[in-house]
């Protein structure tokens, strides 16, 4: 399985912000946003990745993020020049997904709690895995309908009057067929390569698979001023009240054993000394005291 991380867009719902840094670069809290994405595929233990931005940003994530081999991982890049929609993600990543199947998430998509990711993405065999998350405002996300079975009937994006309160948050699972499927969308009425379709088409093949996230999973979508703020908030009142940090790929990767202990010290004594050095070093020798069991 390999992922890709849209971190495209205008970003025009934080502006001025994203005059200084695109909205996935914004700090959540006390890392960049797309740290907590690319933690949660990490975690799931995906270890390639296609990171896809803007022309005038991808400089930026490549100076944060490198080619990955920090965390023992792999991460290539690509443009996205205007936004085309978030289907459009996976032409762009054509030649980088190849013959295998694909995790897409969303670089402003922020979700904390439970293993639905790794259980589904270990589990993944065909067809497409997407997830249901009750919310208060459908209106705003694709909707998904239930029939009395709990069997997805219906797909709508944005709706104004929804059949349901489940959401389909941004992350999707898919085998390789995504790309032909992709490949034949038509452009929506707001001109974008609708995600909503290609689910649609899994749905009329009899292959899409729904899985609904649990109410100890926290999704959090950053993509405006007062959400930007709600997440840090949550970030900073979680990592306070359990002494462990969220969205740190070093520790995720520990944990998958893409890095050794010996790796993971020299990474950590390359830091500056701050707040984020120790917690890592502080886990390095707890991993030394009681051991560490890789995912």
């Amino acid at each position: 399985m390999k992922g890709i991380i849209l971190a495209g867009g205008a970003g025009s719902r934080l502006y001025p912000l994203t005059q200084v840094a695109s909205k996935q670069l914004q700090p959540v809290y006390d890392k960049p946003m797309v740290y907590y994405p690319l933690t949660v595929l990490i975690a799931s233990g995906i270890r390639e990745f296609c990171l896809i931005s803007t022309p005038q940003d991808l400089p930026r994530f490549e100076q944060l993020l490198g080619d990955g081999s920090q965390w023992g991982i792999s991460i290539e890049y690509r443009k996205q020049p205007d936004p085309g929609g978030i289907a459009q993600a996976l032409i762009i990543a054509e030649s980088f997904i190849g013959a295998d199947p694909v995790t897409l998430i969303l670089g402003d998509n922020l979700f904390f709690g439970g293993d639905a990711f790794p259980r589904a993405i270990a589990g993944f065999k065909s067809g497409a895995v997407i997830f249901a998350y009750h919310v208060n405002d459908p209106e705003r996300y694709g909707v998904i309908e239930f029939d009395a079975k709990g069997n997805a009937v219906s797909l709508e994006e944005k709706p104004e009057q929804p059949r349901s309160n489940y959401a389909v948050p941004g992350v999707y699972l898919y085998d390789n067929d995504v790309v032909a499927i992709a490949r034949g969308l038509q452009p929506s009425q707001r001109g974008e390569l609708e995600i909503t379709d290609v689910n649609k088409e899994y749905l009329r093949r009899g292959t899409l698979q729904v899985q609904r996230l649990s109410r100890g999973t926290a999704w959090l979508d950053a993509g405006t001023s007062s959400s930007l703020h709600e997440a840090s908030a949550y970030v900073q009142t979680i990592e306070k009240r359990q002494g462990m940090k969220l969205g740190c790929p070093e520790e995720a990767a520990l944990y998958r054993g893409f890095l050794t202990l010996d790796q993971f010290e020299a990474l950590v004594s390359g830091m500056p000394a701050c707040e984020y050095r120790d917690y890592l070093a502080e886990l390095a020798a707890e991993v030394k005291r009681v051991g560490l069991k890789s995912a």
